[in-house]
């Protein structure tokens, strides 16, 4: 059996975090069954620099813990290994391109513009929320370094050669396609069953990690008050949020729906 430890930058209570890809590494082990522990770690540490991270042991008297980061890499590495089940082993060629945009426009475009909400138009309650375990004094040049080096990815990037009001726009129509998409969702799935997913089967694909995790991330950031506000006006999002939550989650503190 594999001991994991999910190190997710944040304070080890039973809430949910701001950032999107803790709560979509969460999500994906958690629809396979697998229990991990949780530390909250830091980007010092961090393989890559990057959080989330984790660490697996096949045995802990026998192996030392090997360390993984980035998202999609261990959740890539955990299914070849025979840890995880291949979310997408059943879905067609079509599908598993259509899945793999999916992620894409959440996690390459929708991501940045989250980015610049939270950094630009709400920057203190941003830094003080991410960097609330460091001491004021230090907080304040570290997170200047942190603005600067994330309006930089910005700008290159391109999301920063916008204006905040197309920004605006973008993100909203991505949000909007969304809620569409898990209405028709919604429609093909079986009567009876307990969550419906982004393809309309009877379980998750691996856009439905990254698809949670971005709307629990909106829900729960305060550094994104207007992405909150627009979640909550989107019925089949919200919805669907709510049924993984009481179906995977339920040990968490409930996000406010609306």
């Amino acid at each position: 059996m594999a001991n994991i430890t999910v190190y997710r930058g944040f304070p080890t209570t039973a809430n949910y975090v701001w950032s999107p890809f803790v709560t979509k590494l969460e999500a994906r082990l958690r629809f396979a069954g697998l229990s991990y522990d949780l530390e909250q770690g830091s980007l010092l540490q961090a393989p890559r620099g990057k959080i989330p991270y984790m660490s697996i042991a096949t045995s802990k008297n026998t192996s030392e813990p090997e360390f993984l980061s980035d998202t999609q890499l261990i959740s890539d590495q955990l299914t070849e290994n025979g840890i995880l089940p291949d979310l997408n082993e059943n879905l067609s060629p079509t599908e598993k391109t259509v899945d793999q945009a999916l992620r894409a426009l959440l996690e390459d475009k929708l991501y940045f513009y989250n980015g610049n909400e939270r950094w630009n138009e709400n920057y203190y309650t941003m830094r003080d929320g991410v960097m609330a375990a460091i001491p004021y004094p230090i907080r304040v040049i570290v997170g200047y370094l942190a603005w600067r080096k994330n309006n930089a990815s910005l700008h290159s990037q391109g999301t920063g050669r916008f204006s905040a009001e197309e920004i605006h726009a973008f993100r909203d129509k991505i949000w909007h396609s969304l809620d569409d998409l898990l209405a028709e969702s919604r429609r093909k799935t079986a009567s009876g069953q307990k969550v419906f997913w982004a393809f309309g089967g009877k379980g998750p694909t691996e856009v439905d990690t990254s698809l949670y995790g971005f709307v629990i991330a909106g829900l729960v950031c305060d550094a994104g008050p207007d992405s909150k506000k627009l979640i909550r006006t989107l019925p089949n999002v919200i919805e669907y949020a709510r049924r993984i939550h009481e179906e995977y989650f339920v040990d968490y503190t409930v996000p406010v729906w609306e």
